[in-house]
């Protein structure tokens, strides 16, 4: 290196020196002096000579540099060979035509010319060449994927592209490891305690809780988390992440387990699981578990809900569940709203869309029970939507009926909104009257749905209630001659209730039977009530021709009504609980084109086969044995293939 800098240094004094001799070359024959004429000879041999020496140093330092540019290409490719990156080059066909040493010993198996890159990894190498990378795994090892492209960029025909492959395998497994040791929270609870209880004898009780607390310990054991039970009927969990994913990789037998336990031989033990996944710290993981035990509960128990930040996850919730028997939420409510009616200025009462006769018939017993304490109250219905127009007429007299949009004019921020048989706001018979009312009162029977109501001010939901208006007549009682509506009003809370239980044959309780048997007392006829779902011969023609239509598929008959009626909403719930009547059949569906633009789902069931979780998968939602979907713009086949495919995925979850 150091002969190149000294050689270099000559080549320029060379330089300087023939520029000068050329110069006093010429100026010597411009001269007629014979002292410069006698030296000219001597100034040229001199040129001679250092023009010689200047072409000897150039080419010396040509052959210089191109042995060095020799050395650096062997240094590079004996590098890049030895690298301890995976090193290959592949063509523009994305075959592999050179490997480095690394790359051979990693990828022995796949490591020959003319292999595409395809069978080492799935990256998108047009990604890789635009810069991205990728992480793959390969033989048990994590590898960073990148590329080079090398040559022209405007010829890739030509163009050879070089994939580095950095083993990440340390950094990779501590951040699975970091993630799968993670806390998780659970909050685990047995449903209806005391109501399972009810009447057994100490001794039993006593061995019951020990299974239960066995059950409890054995599932603790086979992780590495801890559990405290805080209380008879409640306790907490805190598991690692990897626990938490097998315990849901096997669809949460827990609850499977719990069920074993017989209580008596009707009565089984259930549980209620909430999960808190996915917090930024154990005290938001806390909150989620919360939230997700609130979330199983409203949702009718036995079952696991696992919220993160996403949303919610939901598993179980096939059996029945066990109807309450005490009260006292019903009186604490009942003092509630009546506080909240006597600071308001007016009550609206709304149900869901297309109200049917739970809706309309609770939203009558509550309007007629605050204008009894003395407040003005309206129920908010579309009267051309609805389907229990003969209901309405009942009423049609006593003013208690509003226009939805009326109804938007007169609100105030002092106004009350109370909403009955339903708590989604996107089914609300005027979602823009919700969206005004700054005080709000919910009650509803069905199973909660992720995406609520969640500004009411009291949440009133009861999953084992057969109805709202079953509800709305609990409450009755506590306000005295208030609570003692006319023959009438008592008849359209009735009404309700036999709909919802389909003449006390489903989700019927000793509660169910106590609010007739009130009902009854202030009047109610039977036999007026019964009018009220009395059809007409064209309707029933139709509703026969629809459960004629139907076919038997996985222990579901499904049936569809292409055809847009004017009645078809009230007649297809009536042809879905008519064929419950056909032997092994466990649910029915009946499609049908509620609309021009608008396709809808009514499902039923007896309670062996849990209708809401099939429609929930599809988008719609409901309860154990009622529920129901609709779709904008869908066409009819579409809908057929997702309730097929809704179906056998609930037999794939739940067998």
């Amino acid at each position: 290196m150091k002969n190149f800098y000294r050689d270099s240094g000559l080549i320029i004094v060379v330089c300087c020196l023939v520029l000068i001799l050329f110069i006093l070359t010429g100026y010597i024959y411009r001269t007629e002096t014979d002292f410069f004429r006698m030296i000219a000879p001597f100034v040229v041999l001199i040129s001679g000579f250092c023009i010689g020496k200047l072409i000897a140093v150039t080419r010396k330092t040509f052959q210089y540099f191109s042995f060095i540019s020799d050395e650096i290409e062997k240094a590079d490719k004996k590098s890049l060979y030895n690298l301890p990156v995976s090193v290959a080059i592949i063509d523009s066909a994305f075959n592999f035509i050179w490997f480095n040493k690394s790359f051979l010993h990693n990828f022995k198996d796949d490591a020959a010319v003319g292999n595409p890159l395809a069978i080492v990894t799935d990256a998108n190498v047009e990604k890789l060449l635009g810069g991205e990378s990728a992480e793959i795994l390969y033989n048990g090892k994590y590898y960073k994927v990148s590329a080079v492209i090398t040559g022209s960029a405007d010829s890739n025909s030509n163009n050879i592209f070089v994939i580095y492959f950095e083993d990440i395998t340390k950094r990779s497994l501590l951040e699975i490891e970091k993630k799968l040791s993670k806390p998780v929270v659970m909050l685990i609870s047995i449903d209806n305690y005391n109501e399972m209880f009810e009447g057994a004898p100490e001794s039993e009780r006593a061995q019951i809780t020990v299974k239960i607390d066995r059950l409890l310990e054995e599932f603790s054991a086979g992780t590495t988390g801890i559990l405290k039970k805080t209380n008879r009927d409640r306790c907490w969990a805190v598991i690692e992440q990897r626990h938490a994913d097998k315990l849901i990789e096997e669809k949460v037998k827990l609850l499977d387990k719990a069920r074993e336990i017989a209580v008596t031989e009707r009565i089984h033990v259930t549980l209620s699981i909430g999960i808190g996944s996915t917090g930024k710290n154990i005290s938001e993981s806390e909150q989620f578990a919360r939230n997700a035990l609130e979330m199983a509960q409203g949702r009718g128990g036995d079952q696991a809900a696992i919220k993160t930040i996403g949303g919610f996850e939901f598993y179980g919730g096939v059996s029945k569940g066990i109807e309450r028997h005490n009260k006292v939420k019903a009186r604490v409510i009942a003092n509630s709203l009546a506080d909240l009616i006597e600071n308001s200025d007016v009550v609206y009462i709304m149900g869901h869309k297309s109200g049917d006769l739970d809706s309309v018939g609770s939203s009558i017993g509550l309007v007629c029970l605050i204008r009894n304490l003395g407040k003005e109250a309206y129920i908010a219905v579309d009267k051309s939507t609805t389907l229990c127009a003969d209901l309405i007429d009942r009423f049609k007299e006593q003013s208690l009926l509003i226009a939805p949009v009326k109804a938007r004019e007169q609100f105030t921020e002092n106004s009350l909104l109370i909403i009955t048989d339903t708590h989604i706001p996107n089914i609300l018979e005027d979602i823009e009257l919700y969206r005004m009312a700054k005080k709000v009162v919910v009650i509803d029977h069905h199973r909660k749905m992720v995406n609520h109501v969640d500004n009411a001010l009291i949440f009133f939901h009861e999953t084992y209630a057969s109805s709202a208006s079953e509800m709305v007549t609990e409450l009755l009682p506590y306000y005295g001659e208030a609570g003692k509506l006319s023959a009438q009003q008592s008849e359209a809370l009735l009404a309700g209730i036999m709909l919802d239980t389909k003449n006390f044959t489903v989700r019927t309780g000793v509660r169910t039977f106590e609010a007739a048997a009130y009902l009854r007392k202030l009047g109610a006829d039977t036999v007026s009530v019964k009018s009220l779902f009395a059809n007409s011969f064209e309707s029933y023609k139709k509703k026969i021709a629809i459960v004629s239509s139907a076919g038997i598929y996985n222990k579901c008959a499904i049936a569809y009504s292409p055809e847009l009626s004017g009645n078809i909403r009230l007649i297809a719930p009536q042809a879905a609980d008519e064929m419950l009547g056909i032997s092994g059949v466990a649910a029915s569906f009946v499609v049908f084109r509620s609309q021009q633009n608008e396709i809808s789902i009514s499902a039923r069931s007896l309670g062996e086969m849990n209708v809401q979780l099939v429609m929930e998968q599809i988008g719609g939602g409901g309860h154990l044995t009622m529920a129901g979907a609709q779709f904008t713009g869908a066409d009819l086949n579409e809908i057929k293939d997702k309730l097929i495919k809704s179906i056998d995925k609930y037999f794939e979850l739940n067998s």
